[in-house]
């Protein structure tokens, strides 16, 4: 399809409590790891335990770290209007240090409007207090004084200057995205009219992006998307499990009537689940997917039992990659490490 890299991206929304959550997401982490995935993303999400199940990334990623040799470790994404961004340079700076220089910051504006609130910000102010909090994260890892003082970012963390990444739904953000010379995250969630297809809106926004990257810069597009691959005797099983989710999907995030048929609603919110064959022959048509250079699978809002999640894991290293030309191993992982690294 596109040499791209494989990613997985996690909500952290398995069943249990909040500690088998984390448990069950650091296995699927390892298993990633292991199959060769080249980059993991977890989300941010405060308050909302529906939504998703990590308020901060970062001690997760620490204990990635320590279980995994070597898998990228994303943020998809930090809000960085709510959060000091001395403190997620910190922590990144910490983590990136522990993993052996393997952390990949993607940032943004999102969130849900109404947690500002709890951290005495309006969502309002979420454009200008982003611009504000990209510049002290971009000091803090030039190694220039912070807020206008004498002090350092400790640990230092050069590289992670060449390694972030900005969210964006719009075309104006893809080319502010591009003309800064950082990554571009698009998500499953794009909102659209209701005709549309995601990659007919995703399309030019990447366009926008690559057509504002300074020269030199290599490119860093990370397309989010959901896919869970079943083998054929548990296939209506996990259809009958996805009924609440992808109308759960469909109803909030993309504005849609959810009462219509299941299967038409998860083509409409990009879900592809299915087979090998199934999967392969849906990813095909995503446009999108051919200018991208990493490409992060989930299973939300699908979200399977844990060891469904674990056999797709493995169905999308060795089946799904190969046909679609998804690249795995160390050396996509290597690659993705050393772009745009900032000495």
């Amino acid at each position: 399809m596109s040499g791209a890299r494989l990613g997985f991206f996690t909500r952290v929304l398995d069943a249990g409590t909040d500690g088998d959550r984390y448990r069950k997401a650091l296995a699927q982490v390892r298993a990633a790891d292991e199959h060769g995935f080249a980059s993991l993303w977890v989300a941010q999400h405060h308050f909302d335990r529906d939504e998703g199940g990590l308020p901060s990334p970062f001690p997760f990623l620490a204990a990635a770290a320590v279980q995994t040799e070597r898998i990228a470790l994303g943020t998809g994404i930090v809000t960085l209007p709510i959060d000091d961004p001395v403190r997620v340079a910190e922590d990144a700076a910490f983590v990136d240090a522990l993993s052996g220089g393997r952390v990949q910051l993607g940032i943004g504006t999102g969130g849900t409007p109404s947690s500002f609130a709890a951290f005495e910000r309006s969502s309002d102010d979420r454009r200008a207090i982003h611009a504000a909090h990209v510049d002290v994260l971009r000091d803090a890892f030039a190694g220039r004084g912070i807020r206008n003082t004498d002090l350092r970012l400790n640990p230092a963390a050069p590289h992670l200057g060449g390694r972030l990444w900005q969210a964006t739904f719009s075309v104006d953000g893809g080319r502010r995205a591009g003309s800064a010379g950082d990554g571009l995250l698009l998500s499953r969630t794009q909102p659209r009219d209701g005709g549309q297809d995601l990659h007919e809106v995703q399309v030019p926004i990447v366009e926008a992006y690559l057509a504002a990257l300074p020269r030199g810069v290599a490119p860093r597009i990370l397309a989010s998307r959901t896919a869970v691959v079943v083998d054929a005797d548990r296939l209506d099983e996990v259809w009958a499990g996805a009924d609440a989710g992808i109308r759960r999907l469909a109803r909030t995030f993309l504005q849609r009537n959810a009462d219509g048929d299941l299967r038409e609603l998860a083509a409409f919110t990009n879900t592809h689940l299915g087979t090998v064959d199934e999967v392969v022959a849906s990813l095909r048509a995503d446009r999108t997917l051919e200018l991208a250079t990493d490409v992060a699978f989930q299973v939300h809002s699908v979200d399977p039992a844990h060891e469904v999640t674990l056999r797709s894991i493995d169905l999308l290293a060795t089946e799904v990659a190969p046909q679609l030309g998804l690249r795995t191993g160390t050396e996509a992982a290597e690659e993705l490490r050393a772009l745009n690294a900032v000495a």
